[in-house]
């Protein structure tokens, strides 16, 4: 279809009514079904947002990483692995690193759930305890 074209949409209702039309979008993916008394023409949307409009889409930071006390791993090698991580200042990591120690736990990243899965295998893979879950709980 060029700019502004339109595609028309007929369907057939069993009761007799007369054909409906329906404007489709330019560029839209479009099926038809066999209905047993006709086809229909549907459009297929291109987003989650077309689909399920009134849903709310959950953000890019939906999920959080924290990181548990353990006995095993030196205050100055967790400082040091969330400097080469995150890119954290000395400082940052020092704060949280006591949080750690002092509190038992401390979120160190939020994020995507794909990004929040990747910093807990590289945390797993230094050596510190560390879970996902969602930033709401």
């Amino acid at each position: 279809m060029t700019e502004g074209a339109v595609a028309t949409v007929r369907t057939q209702r069993r009761l007799g009514t007369p054909k409906a039309s329906a404007a489709v979008s330019e560029g839209a993916i479009v099926a038809e079904i066999g209905t047993g008394t006709g086809t229909e023409t549907i459009e297929i949307p291109d987003t989650v947002e077309e689909l399920f409009p009134d849903e709310v889409v959950v953000g890019d930071r939906a999920w959080i990483v924290i990181v548990w006390d353990d006995p095993v791993n030196l205050m100055r090698y967790v400082v040091y692995v969330f400097q080469k991580l995150f890119g954290y200042s000395r400082a940052k990591a020092t704060k949280l690193m006591l949080k750690v120690h002092n509190e038992g736990k401390a979120v160190v990243s939020s994020g995507s759930r794909e990004k929040c899965e990747g910093d807990v295998a590289r945390l797993h893979a230094h050596g510190l305890w560390a879970t996902l879950q969602r930033e709401d709980q």
